[in-house]
This record gives C-alpha cells, structure tokens and sequence, in this order.
C-alpha cells in the first residue's frame, strides 16, 4: 500500500504544538498514510502509544504498514472522526495527551480517478471517504431539487454563482449525461464558462459535494465538542484545516470553550520552503488549544 503514502503537512509545527513526550497516549482521528502519527510515536518514545482511526480501510491498511515497526505501541481502528469517544471507551483509555485532525482529501484520494474527488482524472462521481456505505455524490444530485442543490454548493462551496450551478447539474442529471467527474465539471462550465485564472470553476462545486457526501462539517463539530471530554488537564488538540469553513469552525470553538484555551493566535501555515516542497501545504492552517481547568 506504499501507493497511499504522501508527505504530511506542518508535521513539525504539529510536534510542537503536541510535543509528544515518553509516557503519552495520542489519539490521530485522519490517519491517512500514518506520516504524522509516526512522527508522534518517534517523538515519544520509547513508550508512547497512539491511538488511530480513518474511515477509509485503504488508509488503515496503509498506516497499519507504515507503523507496524512500533508494534503494540500503535492501535489502529476504522471509525469516523466523531467517534472518538466511543473508540477509546472500547480500548478502556479514559485521556489522551494529545489529539490531532488533518482534515480535507489526501493527495492519494485525489490522485486515484476511481475514487471520484477530483476532475483532473476522469473518474465516477462518488467522493466518499468510505466506500462501504453511504450515499456517492452522483446520488446526492440525483435526489436534490435545483434549490436543495443550489443552497448545498452555496453553503458548502462558498459559490455564488450556485443556482446556475445546480440548474445545470440537475439538466446533466436527468438527460443521463452525468456520468463521470469530466462531466460534473462540464457541466459547471456549462453554466459559468470555462477556465480563465489559475482556479477552476468547478472547484467549488466539487468541494461542496465532497463535504456534503462526507458530512465532514458534522464530523468536524463532534470532534470539536469531544476534544475536552477525550483530553487529560494539559492535554492539546490540533486541527489541520484547509479551507475558511473550517477554520472558522475551529476558531470560534477554541475561542468559545470553557475548558479549552487557544494556544494560536492565528493560525500557524506553512513556510514557504514547505509550500514550495508540497503543494498541499499551502491552503493549510494549523490552530491549537489546550485543556484546562474550569473556573469554579
């Protein structure tokens, strides 16, 4: 499975603000290749644990091959990002130290045309992170009315050009003529003209289903709400974000939290050597809190 292996972002601006020490239980709920948690499990050794999850059995699979060196040191367990809690009441751990979310696609997910995220690779309009269950994003269109579709791509995709969007999704949809993802962003062209900048428009269209099939704003809210509850006192946690939904989901419940205090101002981004060495990197944002007391 060495095909899902890709470099993690912000790796030591994340090891700092965790800064995993012998001793620690850490809890990695986006897996993906296993890049970050294998950095964790160096970085507390030699007794450190981690505690992974991923939805998607590829990453598992993946991450379970790259941290296999560290033996019982690394639990590894398919489950979704809110299920956090549950997760670690099956492995009878009561607090982690630290807890770390790189949300968004992997570039693997992005690069495999069978999976459905992107247009640059003809492939089904499916866009789920788990492939056993749940509906694709073929089918979200399928069953949503120009509105419903419309008001989707605008809260999701930030896109305000969404009603004749959907219109045009809708048109493809029912004249059989959305197929693949080449379609999906045909049929967008169709309704806003083609590329002329350095963005393609489809980009927003194709982000708004993905989080709608995925549900990763709910997916993100739990995991926000959990995070005291799953974090010992001095405990951190750290979420990778890639876009402004997010990260202003982040913000404000880091900011709002009783038992949570913001160890980042702003957020953290990469440097430019980084951006430079790693695409992926440079729509990322790093923010941190660390669990505290509660004033009485």
């Amino acid at each position: 499975m060495s095909a899902f292996e890709h470099t993690p972002v912000l790796l030591e601006e994340v090891l700092e603000q965790l800064d995993p020490t012998a001793g620690g239980v850490y809890g990695d709920v986006t897996l993906g290749g296993g890049g970050h948690a294998k950095a964790i499990l160096e970085r507390s050794s030699p007794d450190g644990r981690l505690i992974g999850t991923d939805r998607d059995s590829s990453a598992l699979e993946a991450a379970g091959a790259a941290l296999s060196g560290f033996g019982e040191r690394a639990t590894l367990r398919k489950a979704r990002i809110s299920e956090l809690v549950a997760v670690l009441a099956s492995l009878q751990i009561d607090k982690l130290d630290g807890v770390l979310a790189d949300l968004g696609v992997s570039s693997v997910h992005l690069d495999r045309a069978e999976r459905g995220f992107s247009f640059a690779k003809d492939g089904p309009i499916d866009m789920r992170m788990d492939r056993t269950e749940g509906e694709t994003a073929l089918d979200l269109i399928g069953r949503s009315d120009p509105e419903e579709l419309a008001n989707l791509i605008y809260r999701y995709g930030e896109e305000h050009r969404s009603r004749k969007i959907a219109r045009s999704l809708r048109r493809a949809y029912e004249e059989g003529e959305l197929r693949t993802t080449g379609d999906l962003r045909h049929a967008v062209h169709r309704a806003v003209g083609g590329r002329r900048g350095r963005v393609d428009p489809a980009t927003k269209t194709f982000q708004a289903l993905r989080i709608a099939v995925n549900d990763e704003l709910g997916e993100l809210q739990a995991l926000l709400e959990q995070a005291p509850h799953a974090l010992r006192l001095g405990g951190v946690v750290a979420v990778i974000s890639f876009h402004s939904l997010e990260d202003r989901m982040v913000k404000h419940a880091f900011r709002d939290s009783e038992q949570l205090s913001p160890l980042t101002k702003r957020p953290i981004v990469a440097s430019e050597r980084e951006r430079a060495d790693n695409p992926r990197s440079r729509s990322a944002k790093l923010r941190a809190a660390r669990r505290v007391e509660v004033a009485a």
